[in-house]
C-alpha cells in the first residue's frame, strides 16, 4: 500500500506547477511570431499594468487624504467661528448687565467719592468745625509766611555759596595762569642768558684764536725761539696750541678719489666673476641631472625589454606545456571542500581544449529557457569543467528535484 505523505504531495504539486510554467515559457519564448529578442512582452505588459494600478491606487489615496484634510479644515474653521461668536455674545451680555445692574450710583462707597455731593448737601445739615478742635490751624498764614522767608534765605545763602565757590575757582585759575606765565618767562630769560653766554664765549674764543694766530704769524716772521717751545706744548690744552697736519693738496685728493674708483671697479669685477662661477656650477649641475635622467630612462627601457622577452619566453613555455597532457596534481582539502558539491552537477564529458569547440556545443542551444554556464578554473590543472544547468535551482536542491523527476 502506497501512502503519499503531505510533504511529497506538496513537492509533486510544486514540481507540476513548475513544469507547467516552464512549458508555457518555452512556447512563448521559442515562438518566432510572439518572441522579441531579449524582451518578454507579456511580462512587461503585466508590469506596466501593475505600475498603472499602483499609480491609480496612490492617486485615489492622495485624493481621499486631500478630501479628508479639506473637510477637517472646514470643520475647524466653523468651530473657530462659533467660538468667536460665543465669546462676543458673552462679552456683550456682560457689558449689558454691568450697564443695567452695576451703575456707580448703586455702590456702597459712592457717597465718599461723589463729585456732586456738595450740591446734594443742605447748608443746615453741614457740620462746622469748632475753634480749637483737632485739624484747625489758626497760625497757618503766619507759618506759611515764615516758611517762605526761610526758603528765600536758604536760596540766597545757596546762591552766595555758589558765587563764592565760582569766584574762588576763578582766582585759582588766575593764580595758576600767572604762575605758569612767570615760569615760562623765567625759562625764556634763562635760555636767553645761556644763549648770550654761549655767544660771548664764542666771541671771546674767536678773538683769542685770532690774537694767537696773529701772534703766531708775528713770531714766525720774527723767528722767535719761543715759538717752537709753544708748538711743542701739550695738545688739547688750548685750541690754538694744537699741532695739526697741514691741509691736503688737490693732487692728493684726486689720487685718493682715483684709488676709490679703482677699488669699486675691482669689487664689482670680483662680484661679477663670483656670479658667473655660480651660474656655471648651476648649468653643470642641471646638465648632469639631465644626463642622469636620460641614463635612468635608457636603463628602464632596457629592463622593460628584458622583462618583455622573459615574459614571452615564459608564455611560450607555458603554451608548450599546456599542449602536452599533464598528470593531475593531488587536490587539496580546500578544493575537495568547495568543488565537491559542484562536481555532482558536472557533465561527465571530455574537456574542451582551448580554442577547440565541436558541434555538440552548438546543439545545446534552445534546449532550455534558462541556461547557466559555469566554468571552474582549477589551479591544479589547466582543464575546464563545463556545467549546463537548467531551471532555477542549484546544488543539492536541484539534484533532489532531478531524482524526484
Amino acid at each position: 500500500m502506497n501512502v503519499e505523505l503531505s510533504s511529497e504531495r506538496e513537492a509533486r504539486l510544486s514540481l507540476e506547477r513548475r513544469r507547467h510554467r516552464e512549458a508555457e515559457r518555452r512556447l512563448r519564448v521559442f515562438d518566432d511570431k510572439l518572441r522579441t529578442m531579449g524582451v518578454d512582452t507579456d511580462v512587461l505588459a503585466a508590469q506596466v499594468q501593475e505600475k498603472k494600478r499602483q499609480e491609480g491606487k496612490a492617486k485615489q489615496e492622495q485624493a481621499a487624504f486631500d478630501a479628508d484634510v479639506l473637510h477637517q479644515s472646514k470643520a475647524a474653521a466653523l468651530l473657530q467661528n462659533r467660538q468667536t461668536k460665543q465669546k462676543l455674545a458673552l462679552q456683550k451680555a456682560l457689558e449689558t448687565f454691568r450697564s443695567q445692574n452695576q451703575q456707580p450710583q448703586t455702590r456702597r462707597e459712592f457717597d465718599l467719592n461723589d463729585p456732586d455731593s456738595w450740591k446734594k448737601t443742605d447748608q443746615s445739615d453741614a457740620q462746622m468745625i469748632l475753634p480749637g478742635l483737632v485739624g484747625e490751624d489758626p497760625a497757618k498764614s503766619s507759618r506759611e509766611q515764615r516758611q517762605k522767608e526761610q526758603l528765600r534765605e536758604w536760596l540766597i545763602q545757596q546762591q552766595a555759596e555758589l558765587d563764592a565757590s565760582r569766584s574762588r575757582q576763578e582766582e585759582e585759575e588766575q593764580r595758576h595762569n600767572r604762575s605758569r606765565e612767570e615760569t615760562l618767562n623765567r625759562a625764556g630769560e634763562h635760555l636767553h642768558l645761556q644763549a648770550e653766554r654761549r655767544k660771548e664765549a664764542a666771541v671771546a674764543t674767536q678773538n683769542y684764536n685770532l690774537a694767537m694766530i696773529e701772534e703766531k704769524h708775528r713770531r714766525k716772521q720774527q723767528n722767535d725761539p719761543d715759538y717752537d717751545q709753544e708748538t711743542a706744548a701739550v695738545p688739547g690744552f688750548s685750541p690754538s696750541a694744537d699741532v695739526r697736519p697741514p691741509p691736503e693738496t688737490v693732487q692728493q685728493v684726486i689720487q685718493f678719489q682715483k684709488y676709490q674708483i679703482q677699488e669699486k671697479k675691482r669689487i664689482e669685477m670680483e662680484k661679477k666673476q663670483e656670479d658667473e662661477r655660480h651660474e656655471r656650477v648651476r648649468l653643470d649641475s642641471a646638465r648632469a641631472a639631465l644626463l642622469m635622467e636620460r641614463r635612468q630612462a635608457r636603463l628602464g627601457k632596457q629592463l622593460r625589454q628584458q622583462l618583455d622577452s622573459a615574459n614571452g619566453q615564459l608564455a611560450q613555455t607555458h603554451k608548450q606545456q599546456s599542449v602536452r597532457p599533464r598528470q593531475p596534481s593531488r587536490p587539496s582539502l580546500w578544493r575537495l571542500k568547495h568543488l565537491l558539491p559542484v562536481a555532482r552537477l558536472v557533465d561527465r564529458k571530455p574537456d574542451i581544449e582551448r580554442g577547440q569547440i565541436d558541434e555538440s556545443f552548438f546543439l545545446k542551444f534552445n534546449t532550455c529557457s534558462r541556461s547557466v554556464e559555469l566554468i571552474i578554473l582549477a589551479r591544479s590543472s589547466s582543464s575546464r569543467i563545463h556545467v549546463e544547468q537548467c531551471g532555477s535551482g542549484s546544488g543539492p536542491r536541484e539534484e533532489k528535484r532531478n531524482r524526484m523527476e
